[in-house]
């Protein structure tokens, strides 16, 4: 005899639900397999449960897309920081620059070498010490001003990728928040398909033809065979 199984995934739950509450417009109430208690507790659920993915797949795609930007912005960043630095570095070699001026920009401990950039929150760090740093070192009198690429340009990397770091985190907490809300709503959704399909078997009884079967599918229960009965199935199709 083939067994049941639940739903696993948000989309099986909807399917479940969905096709549970057809038949409540297709059916008359008293023929209808299930309680109408349940069929009001489906019908005010189905729209939250509904609502809990929808918002919960579309923060996903915002998460998605703000951490495009977010490595896009970065990339740019570490590019034009790791350029200023080398360029800054070149001045220091040719005389235009005291090497002790390296201590203005947080360089003192890296040499002739690029601060490491690798994550995120270096990015913003060794941003903010090389560009405030290097605007003191000019409002000081500091002796050649570095064109290319110029501070300004990239103070203004650095405040794009910034807004779009924070941006993402304010994504991830909606993300988070949205998650939760669809974790309880999915538990919900559980109980309430096992109740459906509890009583829709009760009211059908055992399930041991194919008739009853195919009248709690439609319903939206789902059976498997075994490995063993479907190879049963097979050898007597055989015969």
């Amino acid at each position: 005899m083939p067994y049941r199984r639940l739903p696993n995934t948000d989309q099986a739950r909807l399917r479940a639900l969905k096709a549970a509450f057809e038949q409540v417009g297709k059916v008359p109430p008293s023929d209808l397999l299930f309680s109408q208690k349940t069929a009001l507790e489906t019908q005010s659920f189905l729209p939250l449960f509904e609502q809990a993915l929808r918002q919960c797949l579309e923060s996903k795609d915002r998460q998605i897309a703000a951490s495009k930007q977010v490595a896009e912005s970065g990339r740019i960043l570490r590019l034009f920081l790791s350029h200023f630095v080398q360029v800054f570095n070149m001045c220091i070699a040719r005389g235009e620059i005291k090497p002790e001026e390296r201590e203005t920009l947080g360089l003192h401990d890296c040499g002739n070498a690029v601060p490491d950039l690798a994550t995120d929150k270096a990015l913003i760090e060794w941003g903010n010490l090389i560009v405030d740093g290097e605007e003191k070192r000019i409002a000081q009198g500091g002796r050649c001003r570095i064109y290319n690429p110029s501070i300004a340009l990239v103070k203004v990397k650095l405040q794009i990728f910034v807004e779009n770091y924070n941006t993402h985190k304010d994504i991830l907490q909606t993300v988070q928040k949205f998650k939760e809300r669809l974790d309880e709503t999915r538990e919900r959704a559980d109980q309430i398909i096992l109740k459906i399909w509890n009583e829709v078997e009760q009211s059908v009884g055992t399930i041991d033809t194919d008739e009853k079967r195919d009248l709690c599918q439609s319903y939206g229960l789902v059976y498997f065979y075994r490995p063993q009965e479907r190879q049963r199935d097979f050898l007597l199709g055989q015969i």
